[in-house]
């Protein structure tokens, strides 16, 4: 896990992209949480999937894998860090939201990061290249919850956006989703990497 942040404080595309979403994101929690909400949730599944992609898109993943023989010791190590940098980001961003009485929104929100997180780098461990997954994942969002869900259905994205709003049973549902993909994650860890 160490490495893996030093890695996200490192390459500079990492960290301006986290300052720029702090910084938007509390300008949006200044004047919408629920603005800032989404912009939270987004770009915590954003950036998991790319502080895990980023390993299968500039190669490393075999230097990695040759580094540390136990794939599964990586991928939590990769996990932990992505719920990390997630929940920093998100409780700057929304200090605004916090400090305007929004205590409620806050607290959800910050309660949903880590499954959102975990879902957002186990699926990148899955699907490799962050190309596919964010175009899946828009697809998916657009298609499969939005029109046919309604957003209503304990899908993945749309547990997200209930847990997000509060309730006990909304949130259990969504971390469910994180630790399927997980699991899903953690099976697929020992794929050959020489087809990358």
């Amino acid at each position: 896990m160490r490495s893996e942040l030093y890695r996200v404080a490192t390459i500079r595309s990492s960290w301006i992209s986290m300052l720029a979403l702090t910084l938007v994101g509390m300008l949006l929690a200044a004047v919408n949480v629920s603005a800032w909400a989404l912009l939270a949730g987004m770009s915590t599944f954003g950036l998991a999937a790319l502080l895990v992609a980023q390993h299968h898109q500039h190669r490393t993943a075999i230097l990695l894998a040759l580094a540390e023989s136990r794939r599964a010791a990586v991928l939590l190590g990769q996990v932990a860090t992505a719920v990390l940098v997630a929940l920093a980001v998100v409780a700057v961003s929304g200090l605004p939201a916090l400090l305007g009485g929004n205590v409620p929104a806050y607290a959800n929100l910050l309660a949903v990061v880590p499954a959102i997180a975990v879902f957002g780098a186990a699926s990148a461990a899955v699907a490799r290249r962050s190309n596919w997954l964010f175009m899946g994942a828009a697809a998916w969002f657009v298609f499969v919850e939005g029109l046919l869900g309604r957003l209503r259905m304990p899908l993945p994205f749309s547990s997200f956006v209930m847990a997000s709003s509060g309730g006990g049973r909304n949130l259990a549902v969504a971390v469910g989703w994180a630790l399927a993909a997980l699991t899903v994650a953690a099976l697929t860890a020992n794929r050959d990497l020489t087809s990358e």
